[in-house]
């Protein structure tokens, strides 16, 4: 029976980072069969950078300046992702709208968590718009990319309950803790080949994956 390679695997943030180090200690812990190559900020005081080094990851700064010429920043930023050949690139907190060019250069193997249940809420405070709708519940979507904004097939999906008193804050986080699980496990079935991306579309263990798998959350996560 052959072993999988291990994977290489980058990593773009624009702030904190929290997804990137739950990503990359995932992979330390053989969590997910895969190593983290690269991390890459669009900022150069993105807190996330402190942390990958922590971690002894390599990190760099790939900046677009307020007004710059996106089709420059994304030459770059593809420059140095191909210098370093991933399997995967993982868009953890990543807060650049890719263009389509970019996007389909890596079509199949760049993934996205986004703090909503997709289809609802595209784009941003997600938080803030399921309190307003006064919706029952909320989470988020791991998905491929693809060049419609949040659109792109939908992997694995975290749902739990809109709790009373709930603030943008309190929900915020709970969400978030969330992520921090269903990241990793998606990347790590796409590590192990239990996910693929075929006929523009995602496979799961060898099959389309016609709708989103779920995962509930009923209780707080410790």
């Amino acid at each position: 029976m052959s072993v999988r390679a291990q994977l290489t695997l980058a990593i773009l943030i624009s702030g904190r980072g929290s997804n990137m180090v739950a990503i990359a200690r995932a992979c330390a812990a053989g969590q997910i069969h895969a190593r983290v190559g690269l991390v890459i900020a669009d900022r150069a005081d993105a807190g996330g950078l402190t942390s990958a080094r922590e971690l002894g990851l390599e990190t760099l700064t790939v900046a677009r300046e307020p007004g710059g010429d996106r089709a420059a920043f994304e030459q770059r930023l593809a420059a140095a992702l191909d210098a370093r050949r991933p399997d995967v690139i993982a868009l953890a907190g990543f807060m650049r709208i890719l263009s389509a060019p970019f996007v389909d250069h890596y079509l199949g193997r760049m993934l996205n968590i986004h703090p909503s249940i997709l289809p609802a809420h595209r784009g941003l405070h997600t938080h803030q718009r399921v309190l307003e709708a006064r919706e029952a519940h909320h989470g988020a979507s791991v998905h491929f990319v693809t060049p419609e904004l949040d659109g792109g097939p939908v992997v694995l999906q975290s749902r739990l309950p809109v709790q009373p008193g709930d603030t943008e804050a309190t929900l915020s986080a709970r969400v978030q803790a969330t992520e921090f699980i269903i990241y990793p496990r998606v990347l790590g079935w796409f590590a192990q080949g239990r996910l693929s991306w075929q006929d523009d579309s995602a496979w799961f263990d060898g099959k389309p994956l016609d709708h989103p798998l779920l995962e509930e959350f009923s209780a707080p996560i410790n």
